[in-house]
């Protein structure tokens, strides 16, 4: 379904765990972010794609390595790839596409393409990375903390703020990788707010917004969040229940955030 359509931007969200495909178009190129899930998913997603690109470039903006990020990667061989340095030089690059059969096997799925980890076009290395492409700015930004390969990009003059899994309005922080580099890339999001003209925010798992108070929400209930799991004895779950309408579904997921901070500090 298409969840956000309005100027430049169209936002496409899965059936499953609300997991977005954001598609800018350009007067040169057609940017995309994380083609995913189901097999008619993408082929939808694919069929948009081939009636607006015309003669321009398609490039994909991988956020980070989730298998679930980049299970549709396959199905658009000829697209430029931007992706962190960590994403390209990921060591479980089978697994995780072990993993997409897996889940593929398992829901007895066929795709019409050949599942495949990204090869990368355009690595991402550094902070405040640039790629000026005519008429609009990508900025790239390194976000660890979810996994160690996540990637903030801003498209400007847009003010298109893509955040992969960070930032959500449905989950609150999933911390795969390590907690401390969770925070400083919570901070790190707040300070993209205040360096670039920011009215439009996408996050891997949610709704699209550019409601400015919802994005400084999200950003707050991240930040007290982290700052609560350190010393949490149980309260957190009435706050996540509230907040999080899934929280159920997902709660695990706390447990083993309260297992790696303690592990950490």
């Amino acid at each position: 379904m298409i969840q956000f359509n309005k100027n430049n931007i169209t936002v496409f969200q899965s059936s499953l765990y609300m997991t977005t495909t954001a598609i800018i178009q350009t007067n040169k190129a057609v940017i995309m972010t994380d083609p995913n899930w189901l097999p008619t998913e993408i082929e939808v997603i694919k069929n948009y794609i081939n009636q607006n690109i015309g003669d321009k470039q398609l490039y994909i903006i991988y956020t980070h390595s989730d298998f679930d990020h980049i299970i549709g990667s396959g199905a658009f061989p000829e697209a430029k790839v931007i992706a962190s340095k960590q994403f390209d030089n990921n060591p479980n690059k089978e697994e995780i596409l072990r993993k997409i059969n897996r889940f593929d096997q398992g829901y007895y799925l066929n795709r019409n393409y050949i599942a495949e980890y990204p090869s990368v076009d355009i690595v991402v290395s550094d902070d405040g990375q640039k790629l000026e492409l005519e008429s609009f700015t990508m900025t790239f930004y390194k976000a660890p903390g979810h996994t160690n390969d996540g990637l903030f990009t801003v498209v400007e003059p847009y003010g298109i703020f893509l955040s992969g899994d960070y930032l959500s309005d449905i989950e609150f922080p999933f911390i795969f990788s390590n907690y401390n580099d969770y925070v400083n890339t919570v901070n790190k999001a707040e300070n993209i707010l205040l360096n670039h003209n920011i009215t439009t925010h996408v996050p891997g798992h949610g709704s699209t917004t550019q409601d400015q108070k919802e994005i400084q929400k999200r950003i707050n209930c991240s930040k007290y969040y982290l700052k609560q799991l350190i010393h949490d004895n149980g309260e957190l779950e009435t706050y996540l229940s509230r907040e999080y309408k899934f929280y159920e579904g997902m709660k695990s997921i706390h447990f083993d955030n309260k297992k790696m901070v303690k592990q950490e500090l």
